[in-house]
């Protein structure tokens, strides 16, 4: 997941510099959205495993 973040995070970077500020916009958006649900998910799997020891 955070592979992906990082990848569409190049994604907005490249396409600022070329000038899409649209695209831009809509690949950190995604960047974003990828970002925190392998944030909420590394949480989860951080309390859950140490639930079990």
């Amino acid at each position: 997941m955070l592979y992906y973040a990082a990848v569409f995070f190049v994604i907005a970077l490249v396409a600022a510099i070329l000038g899409f500020g649209g695209i831009a916009a809509g690949a950190a958006g995604i960047a974003k959205i990828l970002f925190f649900v392998f944030l909420v998910g590394f949480i989860v799997s951080l309390v859950v495993g140490l639930l079990k020891r």
